[in-house]
């Protein structure tokens, strides 16, 4: 996978937050904080995991540490707070990838998991895997905005796609 490749599939993850925390901006604050039946409860929740992934990959890619305190949902007690960082979230993500190149996304990684088990990646897997675990919650996210009454719409790659075209 070359440079190119990561930024686009990188653009498709903001398209796909944007829309996500635009359709958040629809819901009550008591929605926004209410519990769910989802792994990281409501929407609160999930959107603040999306973010915490985000966070840590981006601190372990630039730094190789996984120290970054973990972002916790009680920190952010409104939607406007959790834009305010995924904002700045996504500016530093921004620049840590411009300063890549494409032999940089062949660079193994190292790291250990928290249960002890080591594992070698490749940095581009790394950076897929990011988007794709956003796109797992992104989902679970979008369930509960359209249990709201705010779908988000078509999160699809082929929508992102298509949106480009009409730019």
């Amino acid at each position: 996978m070359n440079l190119q490749d990561i930024l686009l599939i990188y653009e498709y993850n903001y398209w796909a937050d944007h829309r996500i925390l635009t359709a958040s901006e629809k819901v009550s604050e008591k929605q926004f904080l209410a519990p769910a039946n989802f792994p990281f409860g409501g929407l609160r929740g999930t959107l603040v995991h999306i973010l915490d992934a985000e966070y840590a990959w981006r601190m372990f890619l630039q730094n190789n540490d996984w120290s970054a305190p973990e972002l916790k949902p009680e920190d952010f007690p409104t939607l406007a707070s959790i834009q305010e960082r995924w904002q700045s979230e996504e500016k530093e993500f921004r620049a840590y990838l411009a300063s890549l190149n494409d032999e940089a996304m062949d660079v193994h990684r190292h790291y250990d998991t928290p249960e002890g088990n080591h594992r070698d990646r490749i940095q581009w897997h790394c950076l897929l895997h990011v988007v794709n675990h956003g796109t797992q919650h992104r989902s679970e996210a979008a369930a509960i905005l359209t249990d709201l009454g705010s779908s988000p719409g078509d999160l699809d790659f082929t929508v992102f796609l298509n949106s480009l075209k009409k730019s």
